[in-house]
């Protein structure tokens, strides 16, 4: 009944590590699917949930405020018309993530889980870092990306990680201490990081 959470820098890994200890273990793998599920709670699209992701003080206040026209407003919404603003996407993270936690053989991929589920026994916190360099090769590899496109999704990536946490009140999500096991990709292979959270996990 196992959950890891994994907090990452964009592109040192973190959903491929996900995906292995998920495949190792036979747990659940949840990342785009948390978004799907808050959109379903809350009766919008994903696109609105990932816009207000993306644009904390930007597109989405301005659609809050009214500022963008109530056309673009239609396109986002679902068919139910429903609502969601950041006190509600918290709100139902928490709640989500609660829930995958409860059901257990999990691997969480970010999304604040690292917070939602500190005080909780048998949840294994990893935080995946690594150089910006090896990040920018990661990226051009996997996506088949220019050196330039890389960099800028990576930028892109950071600024929206910065904004999400931001909407928890936190500023300290590279900090160390909050996580079980910190793993600089730049100088272990994701084979062998596998193999080290899947240790903690059989220690539980």
């Amino acid at each position: 009944m196992g959950v890891v959470t994994i907090s990452r820098q964009f592109g040192a890994g973190g959903l491929t590590l996900g995906k292995m200890i998920a495949q190792k273990n036979g747990y659940t793998l949840f990342d785009s699917e948390i978004l799907t599920m808050v959109a379903e709670k809350a009766k919008v699209s994903t696109d609105w949930v990932k816009a207000m992701e993306k644009e904390a003080g930007g597109t989405f206040q301005k659609i809050l405020s009214g500022l963008v026209s109530k056309s673009l407003v239609d396109r986002i919404l679902s068919d139910e018309h429903g609502y969601i603003d950041e006190v509600i996407y918290v709100d139902l993270l928490d709640k989500i993530i609660t829930k995958i936690a409860d059901e257990g053989n999990a691997v969480i991929i970010g999304r604040g889980s690292q917070y939602i589920l500190k005080e909780r026994k048998g949840v294994i916190s990893v935080l995946l870092v690594a150089e910006k360099d090896d990040r920018i090769e990661f990226i051009e590899n996997k996506y088949n990306l220019s050196h330039k496109q890389a960099l800028q999704s990576i930028l892109t990536e950071d600024k929206r990680r910065s904004g999400l946490y931001k909407k928890f009140g936190k500023e300290d999500y590279d900090e160390p201490g909050l996580y079980d096991m910190v793993i600089n990709t730049s100088k272990v292979d994701l084979k062998t990081a596998c193999d080290l959270v899947c240790q903690l996990v059989a220690a539980l």
